[in-house]
């Protein structure tokens, strides 16, 4: 299984368009990497997007695996972790290809009711419910089982929701080596669930957000990376399998490649990687 890291950073990208903290300032100084709003895409044949950000085009542009060629895009579908609109938005700029299949929970799907017919007007696409019973294969020989998470809708959806399966976590297993991906770049703490797939995988791609848990007084919604309840430790009981942080925030110094903060996951076998690259499972 392959597997691109599009995107890597929180809400808006990295730097932030109207923050000018000492991370943006030197990200736009060219003392930092730019990072663009998290999003993947994971392949054994046939390329699937795991979320659409808003930079989605210049994300597929900076991905030669991920060109068309002559006649077709190898790009076969989406899967949505939540309807965050940095997680949905560049399914608009994905309107003019074809018979896309795009899979998401009920909840999501229900959230973007006008957004998928105008998309159907443009060109024909196939929505899935991710929570099928059993999970799903992809076109390309991967296997699929989608876990809801706790976690809140997003600002747009009115009202109060008594669904709880905003969120979801992917395992994703390539029939061909029964090799297992995790994704989960958001997810609020760590349950015995999470606990369950990681030990399970060969690789999971984890919610970075913030490195502590009072980082910007927005508690409860992240899992932070460090403390005795963090994802570090919790990751630290799995030391054999690759261990990836992503949808890192304007405010987290694991950014920073000099940071003690980097210098602490860095230890552990964690790893901080640049938008763009690529791995094999």
């Amino acid at each position: 299984m392959r597997v691109v890291l599009l995107g890597t950073a929180a809400s808006g990208g990295f730097p932030r368009w109207n923050c000018a903290c000492v991370r943006c300032d030197a990200a736009r100084d060219g003392k930092l990497p730019a990072r663009g709003p998290e999003c993947a895409a994971g392949t054994s044949r046939d390329w699937w997007l795991l979320n659409a950000s808003p930079d989605i085009r210049a994300q597929l542009t900076a991905a030669p695996a991920l060109w068309p060629g002559p006649r077709h895009t190898p790009v076969r579908g989406v899967l949505l972790t939540d309807a965050e609109p940095d997680h949905v938005a560049g399914l608009a700029v994905l309107r003019d290809a074809a018979r896309l299949k795009t899979y998401a929970a009920p909840p999501v799907l229900a959230a973007l009711a006008t957004a998928r017919a105008g998309l159907d007007r443009h060109a024909p696409w196939e929505w899935a419910d991710s929570l099928t019973e059993g999970g799903f294969v992809l076109a390309g020989g991967l296997v699929v089982t989608a876990h809801p998470v706790p976690g809140k809708p997003p600002a747009y959806v009115p009202g109060r929701s008594s669904d709880r399966r905003w969120v979801t976590v992917y395992r994703i297993e390539d029939l061909a080596t029964g090799r297992v991906l995790v994704h989960a770049p958001r997810v609020s703490s760590w349950s015995a669930l999470l606990e369950d797939l990681v030990a399970d995988s060969d690789g999971v791609v984890l919610d970075g957000t913030h490195f502590t848990a009072d980082e910007t007084g927005d508690t409860g919604r992240h899992l932070p990376v460090s403390g005795r309840t963090g994802s570090l430790t919790a990751l630290a009981r799995h030391p054999g399998i690759r261990r990836i942080y992503t949808h890192l925030a304007d405010s987290n110094p694991l950014l920073d490649p000099a940071s003690t903060a980097r210098a602490q996951v860095s230890e552990t076998g964690a790893e901080v990687l640049p938008d763009g690259t690529e791995f094999a499972l």
